[in-house]
């Protein structure tokens, strides 16, 4: 039983962060497709860690417990989207096969490796997408149309096994890969939604099979790597809003957004580093 002192000013601060990730979490969903676990993940590691989950599990119960928070949101998000028309069949069907199976290796790994490795890859994934959100250009290109097919299940493999070891949908990868073949932003945004679909399914089902062999140092209430109080406290709000992110993402214009999100992952990353490094 993991027991933590915890005043009534840390309890409120504590309930105002993780409804505040609520709402962030379905908004970057709709605006970028993707699922916000970018901003759950850093949350529910403070969260967690305030209430004393040991530390060589405490990672690998934010990514579980991120991956199963926007299963809804990304559903809903996608089907926003796809209401719009603006999804492209092709490259799901492409894309998630591979993706899943990268999942799949991603949550063989959080039930063997240090939770060191996936502090590590998250801040080397939200690096690379804080560096394109931030200093990336449109002219930005790897070429004028997607790959073949091999390729493209590479880059859909890299995308589910990089999601599964840090928490995410894939969204905002997937993105920046669309993007850099010149595909229009919001066709990308809508097939990214759709991506993230099967990838928080795959890799909230893997972190709970992954986590019943530590049920003993997790807190109560949890299914593996997978905390239901964390779930229920984030998910509904998460997922009530991201229609209204997806409606916003066909009207604004996304830069001061993109660099505002950008700086976030980077503050993030650093919160992460330090950890690294004092540990």
């Amino acid at each position: 039983m993991i027991i933590a002192d915890i005043s009534l000013n840390e309890l409120v601060w504590l309930m105002a962060a993780v409804m505040a990730a609520g709402i962030f979490t379905g908004l970057l969903a709709g605006l970028f497709g993707i699922g916000g676990g970018a901003v759950t993940v850093p949350v529910l590691f403070e969260v967690f860690r305030i209430l004393g989950v040991p530390e060589e599990v405490r990672m690998q119960l934010c990514v579980g417990t991120s991956l199963a928070i926007i299963v809804p949101t990304t559903v809903r998000s996608y089907r926003a989207h796809r209401a719009r028309g603006l999804v492209v069949s092709a490259v799901l069907r492409s894309w998630a096969p591979p993706a899943v199976i990268g999942v799949a290796i991603g949550s063989i790994a959080a039930a063997v490796a240090p939770a060191a490795v996936l502090e590590w890859a998250f801040v080397a994934v939200a690096g690379v997408i804080a560096g394109k959100l931030l200093l990336g250009r449109e002219s930005w290109t790897l070429g004028r149309h997607l790959p073949g097919r091999t390729a493209m299940a590479g880059y859909g493999f890299s995308i589910g096994l990089a999601s599964s070891l840090m928490g995410i949908s894939g969204g905002s990868l997937a993105t920046i890969v669309m993007t850099l073949y010149r595909v229009p932003i919001h066709n990308a945004v809508a097939t990214s939604a759709g991506l993230g679909v099967p990838i928080t399914i795959a890799g909230a089902l893997g972190y709970v099979l992954a986590g019943l062999h530590h049920q003993a140092s997790l807190p109560p209430l949890s299914i593996g790597f997978v905390s239901a109080i964390g779930v229920i406290m984030i998910a509904p709000i998460s997922s009530y809003v991201a229609p209204l992110g997806a409606r916003l993402a066909h009207r604004l214009a996304k830069r001061q957004l993109e660099i505002g999100f950008g700086i976030f992952l980077v503050v993030a990353s650093l919160r992460f580093l330090v950890s690294l490094i004092a540990g």
